[in-house]
């Protein structure tokens, strides 16, 4: 059975643009994989803490040397890390703030960028261990940057590769305050590319 994993991580839930691009590309991969089922995981804020020292010490410290609120800690990031090793396809909301990603993601990814677990360090460098999966980033903005003042792509594709996440496809809606008409054809334009890259994954 195919996993897809769908990560949401605007702070308007459901409602947000970004939400609503990766809801339709879970709709779309369940009519193309039948038999597949959708992991959804919100990333609203306070889902996912953000790390202090004790939570960051207790992903080296031996089970027994824990404490237990940093078991619960450990245990936590292991079912994060669970989710995206069981997925085979993986589908990010990734709306900009401030020029970057949404706290709650990035907090999400201090909590899987785990040494050991989903990258290692070898003699030539390090190494990223969650390997042959699909990713797909549902990149939404209010303004244009793509190509410019876009430092929000070069983290995220930096993250993803150092865990082993290189096969990526990207989907933009840009422009998103510039007014309705602005707005529709860009959600337009990306809407049309997610169907566009579902249809070259089924025939492959």
């Amino acid at each position: 059975m195919k996993t897809l994993l769908k990560l949401r991580t605007s702070l308007y839930g459901a409602q947000g643009q970004s939400s609503k691009l990766v809801d339709r590309f879970a709709s779309n991969w369940l009519l193309n994989n039948p038999a597949g089922r959708v992991v959804s995981r919100d990333l609203t804020p306070g889902s996912v803490p953000h790390l202090t020292a004790e939570r960051f010490q207790a992903f080296s410290l031996k089970p027994e040397e824990r404490s237990p609120e940093q078991q619960a800690a450990v245990d936590f990031s292991d079912a994060l890390i669970a989710e995206l090793e069981e997925a085979d396809v993986i589908v990010i909301a990734a709306p900009m703030y401030n020029f970057g990603v949404p706290s709650t993601l990035r907090a999400y990814f201090d909590h899987v960028g785990r040494s050991g677990v989903t990258f290692r360090y070898e003699a030539d460098g390090p190494h990223g261990l969650l390997t042959g999966k699909k990713t797909f980033l549902m990149v939404t903005r209010g303004g244009r940057y793509a190509g410019s003042a876009d430092a929000q792509t070069a983290y995220l594709k930096q993250f993803l590769g150092f865990i082993g996440l290189t096969d990526i496809e990207w989907v933009y809606a840009e422009g998103l305050a510039f007014g309705p008409e602005t707005r529709d054809l860009s959600l337009g334009a990306a809407n049309q590319s997610i169907a566009e890259l579902e249809s070259a994954a089924v025939a492959a």
